[in-house]
């Protein structure tokens, strides 16, 4: 299964600066899989080690001396360990501690050897680490579910991609390629990008397996929710992992989520999941200029699941007969499905985070679902699950920022420089608004660095 990170490692293996790699990901979205086809492909030697299914590997890394560690972990495994010419994978790093202390070393002594760590429920350990944190001495990856242009291609539909990639406004787009790329969209919807999800219905075309597969996801999950403390918090993780999934792109509040329950307990456990990277909290930030975190109220936030395909197992939506389905959710999914593409625009060293827009006022209540940074311009977007739907949100939010171009995702074909003007109310007086309207098929979504760029 091809995957876009592959590239960008890479770079990584033939960059002189290059500093030990630490993948942070949630659970089985596919980091040793990759690690272990990047190893095992470029690399003469591969050298992975899992500390939980090697118990000897924590006095080998007492060591400081990065050459004393290889030469144990050589002859414990069987396998030269030489600068240029080898990969050490250290999985489940998590669980060792030591071996993220360790790679400051590997850094500082031997920066020729090639070292990649990986592992679930790491975010926790970094932020609790006993350790001193090697900081700039590591360099750090960032990995999701598969995205829907790496979902293209494991359904061997290149030819797709290309014809999104190369599509140059001004020009038609194919009515017939958009009729096929929806479809395929709407498939991803219900199957998500987990790689095990993916891999199973290409495989099998059957997607009461792909079901299977999600149920299974979301119980390891929450087996995991057993190292998170006391059995009450890992009932406040549950209740707060099925609030998430069946309720993206609303603000999130505590009594919906268990109204016996006191607040802090519940925001605790959502940024434990935040931390997982099961749920992404889309933070309300009321700036118009960079930087965009400038005015973040981190207490307003709203959820984006990990996966869509594995939101459909959480809402009950059965999978028996998905050409025939609508359902009410289909909002939502278009929202997730656009906070997945937009955290998978990043660059892959970035630590993504999403935000939004939202006034709040009698009577005049607004919200914009995403604002999005591209270079150093913040640009609104609104997503719409259908081909019509209103702007009011959006023509608020350019009338009160004195923006003067917004993005509208939807599935109608894509139309670029719509210059539009329309009378609107702020603070009860009639303005005349002139802007420009983006507007593109939900599927551009990870293309909107690009064309926004374009197009301004």
């Amino acid at each position: 299964m091809k995957r876009l990170i592959e590239s960008y490692l890479q770079e990584w293996k033939t960059n002189p600066r290059k500093k030990p790699m630490i993948i942070r990901g949630a659970r089985q979205v596919g980091k040793t899989y990759v690690v272990d086809k990047f190893g095992r492909e470029n690399f003469k030697y591969y050298l992975k080690i899992n500390p939980e299914q090697d118990k000897n590997l924590k006095s080998i890394f007492q060591s400081k001396k990065p050459q004393l560690i290889i030469n144990e972990l050589s002859a414990l495994y069987n396998i030269p360990l030489i600068e240029g010419q080898t990969l050490l994978f250290i999985d489940e790093v998590q669980l060792l501690p030591e071996a993220i202390a360790a790679l400051r070393y590997f850094f500082e002594e031997m920066p020729g050897l090639h070292v990649i760590a990986a592992g679930s429920l790491l975010d926790h350990t970094l932020n609790e680490l006993p350790y001193s944190m090697p900081v700039g001495r590591v360099e750090f990856a960032y990995m999701y579910p598969l995205n829907f242009k790496e979902f293209l291609v494991a359904n061997n539909q290149g030819g797709l991609i290309n014809y999104i990639n190369d599509f140059v406004f001004g020009t038609p787009f194919s009515p017939a390629l958009h009729q096929k790329i929806t479809e395929f969209l709407r498939l991803y919807f219900f199957i998500g990008g987990m790689p095990e999800a993916v891999k199973t219905y290409i495989g099998t075309k059957n997607l009461i397996e792909v079901e299977k597969i999600h149920i299974g996801i979301l119980t390891s999950f929450k087996y995991d929710f057993a190292k998170y403390g006391t059995r009450k918090q890992q009932e406040y993780l549950n209740d707060c992992l099925e609030y998430s999934g069946n309720n993206i792109g609303r603000k999130v509040k505590y009594v919906n989520i268990n109204k016996n329950v006191h607040s802090t307990y519940l925001k605790d456990a959502l940024l434990k999941l935040e931390l997982s990277r099961i749920v992404h909290l889309v933070r309300r930030t009321g700036s118009s200029k960079v930087p965009i975190n400038q005015f973040v109220d981190k207490d307003v936030f709203k959820p984006i699941f990990l996966d869509i395909g594995l939101i459909c197992s959480l809402s009950k939506i059965k999978l028996s007969d998905i050409q025939n389905l609508v359902t009410d959710f289909e909002g939502a999914l278009a929202e997730q499905f656009v906070g997945q593409e937009l955290l998978s625009s990043f660059e892959f060293f970035e630590d993504a985070r999403l935000f939004y827009w939202a006034r709040e006022a009698k009577n005049a209540n607004a919200e914009i679902d995403f604002v999005f940074q591209v270079e150093n311009e913040i640009f609104p977007i609104e997503v719409k699950a259908g081909k019509t739907g209103t702007l009011k949100s959006l023509q608020v939010y350019l009338a009160e920022k004195n923006k003067k171009t917004g993005i509208r995702l939807n599935l109608d074909l894509p139309t670029v420089g719509s210059k539009l003007s329309v009378k609107i109310n702020i603070k009860n007086k009639m303005q005349n608004l002139d802007y420009k309207l983006i507007s593109l098929p939900l599927y551009f979504a990870d293309n909107i660095k690009k064309l926004a760029l374009l197009s301004n």
